[in-house]
């Protein structure tokens, strides 16, 4: 692992990253749910910056451009492969303008599963490393500080993406995301692929997505285990468990109303939602661990930011306004309260 303005970060302290945006960004009403493409940056580019000023104040250090699907293939899925360009290149700008804004913030290029990668099509592979190499090199045009590489569920894609951001110059994230089976989707361990990231030079690797606290913990605490380099850390806040590991496979048999797909993933995953406390215990068990590179993936809010980056200790712009229930109306204790209605708490 070479020295660089981002591992002497982390060697310092925690750096804090938001994702999720393809989730929050549906759910106020920019993207469509299912297709997931980040069409947004090019329609509605300023409820992009706004959502990433957002994260921003909530303690966000890195600044990720929004080109998760935003590849080659899945451009070609919605008919519009003319525009992957001009997208790519408008998030990055957006989330460059929104980084210069805040000292000491990094912009991130990313790449991403591409859903296509095929362990026994030479041809396949090679059309994913074309997109990563043209992506990659957006990036770095448009004076990206890092290169995020994330939530890939096979291990030869994954290393594919390390090999590609690599060849940037550019320090590297890459983080895996291991589907229910307990190991990468082509048949090699989950370790193993951390550990071989690691030898091509990966500045951070570790784990993001699909998975919330409960069923990414053990297998982070493996990885850390097993590398030297920095990890990284960053789930869905959402209560997946032994049985369901991943949000693919949740299951809420208490909903009155099913999802017309028949499945709670994507859209039918709110009641199923960790607290904002269970984000912060996981943030600071990760971080007393050793892991430094911390955030939250879909499903993400600015609060779950802020909670992540307050449990290890910082303090961000969004902290004026965390919890403060001494002035609530009912549970508080500020003198100027009535007496008869915080009486009504015990029974409200």
């Amino acid at each position: 692992m070479t020295t660089n303005a981002l591992t002497q970060r982390l060697d310092a302290g925690p750096v804090i990253c938001a994702e999720g945006f393809l989730f929050e960004l549906e759910k106020r009403g920019y993207l469509s749910a299912g297709e997931f493409v980040p069409e947004v940056a090019l329609e509605f580019p300023d409820a992009l910056r706004s959502l990433h000023v957002d994260f921003q104040r909530a303690g966000s250090d890195i600044v990720e451009a929004f080109t998760y699907n935003g590849h080659r293939e899945k451009m070609r899925v919605i008919g519009k492969e003319d525009l992957l360009e001009p997208l790519n290149r408008s998030a990055l700008q957006i989330a460059r303008g929104v980084a210069d804004a805040k000292p000491g913030n990094f912009m991130a290029g990313n790449i991403s599963n591409s859903n296509i990668w095929d362990p026994e099509n030479p041809d396949r592979q090679a059309e994913v490393r074309s997109m990563f190499t043209e992506m990659v090199g957006w990036a770095v045009d448009e004076g990206a500080d890092l290169i995020i590489g994330e939530t890939f569920y096979f291990a030869g894609e994954a290393i594919a993406a390390a090999e590609i951001a690599k060849a940037s110059g550019l320090p590297v994230v890459l983080t895996l995301a291991p589907m229910a089976f307990q190991e990468m989707a082509d048949g090699v361990g989950i370790v193993e692929t951390a550990q071989r990231l690691e030898q091509l030079g990966v500045d951070v690797v570790g784990l993001n997505c699909f998975r919330g606290p409960a069923t990414m913990l053990p297998w982070l605490k493996e990885i850390r285990s097993a590398v030297s380099c920095h990890v990284g850390a960053l789930p869905i806040p959402y209560r997946t468990t032994q049985d369901e590991p991943t949000f693919f496979n949740l299951s809420d048999p208490r909903a009155e109303v099913a999802s017309p797909h028949g499945r709670t993933f994507p859209t039918a995953l709110d009641p199923l939602q960790t607290n904002r406390y269970e984000i912060g215990a996981f943030a600071k068990e990760v971080h007393d661990l050793g892991v430094n590179y911390i955030g939250v993936c879909c499903g993400a809010t600015p609060m779950h930011i802020r909670e992540v980056a307050e449990a290890v200790g910082l303090t961000t712009d969004a902290s004026r306004f965390s919890e403060n229930m001494k002035n609530h109306f009912m549970y508080g204790d500020n003198e100027r309260l009535a007496d008869n209605v915080v009486a009504l708490g015990s029974t409200a």
